[in-house]
């Protein structure tokens, strides 16, 4: 699978189209409480994603959904892919929280359930962005039912050919403040049906690659949480590459139980 620009060197900047810059509606604007308060990362995830493209296929073009504080862009940045996050609140860039503070010009508000386009200045001109994997952590469940469509349109806009967006999604109703924040709350087998009506096909090999693995999920503060490797295309999507015994023994190991024990007797931490 080709780069979605082959001039990646040549960007100067990266600009978004937004119908809507602030998803005013939403509750997670009105009562602001992941986009204050997460910043997550998680490297293993990062290191699993560059072997899966093939390390010398040159950088990766990451977008992320609901990037609250930019820690993942500002990881993926360091490891030099092109990188760019769409937070649908604008709490951390007024606060400048996080990595606000230090990638702004790759960090931008814009309400998902209007429509996006990611444009990119290069010397040569300016032309629409697409994107190698479009991420969506813990986020699509605060998108109500009615909206999905348009959500998945603005993904598959900006998807190159056998791209694929990785998402996790809670079956947990969440409440804060009396605020419902998660507005569709459904199994696993209902997101994988709805998004094949929408476009996008489920590609569980690629889950089980991960392997436990994932920026967030049941290890990574989200309890009860499942992932979803969508395409548009699955003959294009990349294959995932063989792993040994050792490697899928240390991803089950990182981050669960055993390990924060032994974390904790040791490091007291």
């Amino acid at each position: 699978m080709n780069a979605p620009s082959p001039s990646y060197r040549d960007l100067i900047r990266v600009q978004l189209e937004a119908e809507r810059q602030v998803a005013t509606e939403s509750p997670d604007h009105l009562m602001p409480w992941g986009t204050r308060m997460d910043n997550s990362r998680n490297r293993r995830f990062n290191q699993k994603l560059y072997k899966l493209f093939g390390f010398e296929r040159g950088p990766l073009w990451v977008l992320d959904l609901g990037c609250s504080g930019g820690g993942f862009v500002k990881d993926c940045l360091d490891d030099g892919c092109v990188a760019v996050g769409i937070e649908g609140s604008d709490f951390s860039k007024r606060y400048r929280r996080a990595e606000w503070r230090t990638i702004p010009e790759w960090l931008f508000t814009g309400d998902l359930t209007r429509r996006l386009q990611l444009t990119g200045e290069f010397t040569d001109g300016q032309r629409p962005l697409r994107f190698d994997v479009i991420t969506a952590w813990e986020v699509i469940e605060h998108i109500g039912e009615a909206d999905l469509s348009t959500v998945a349109e603005n993904v598959k806009r900006h998807l190159a050919p056998g791209g694929l967006w990785i998402l996790s999604a809670s079956p947990n109703e969440e409440v804060i403040g009396g605020v419902r924040l998660h507005q569709t709350v459904q199994n696993q087998h209902w997101w994988i049906q709805r998004f094949r009506e929408l476009g996008l096909f489920h590609q569980p090999q690629l889950v089980e690659y991960f392997n436990t693995q994932f920026v967030r999920g049941p290890k990574y503060g989200a309890p009860r949480s499942f992932h979803l490797a969508l395409t548009t295309d699955p003959a294009r999507a990349p294959v995932p590459p063989r792993e040994g015994l050792g490697i899928r023994l240390y991803d089950r190991w990182l981050g669960g139980a055993a390990q924060r024990f032994l974390r904790t007797v040791l490091l007291g931490a």
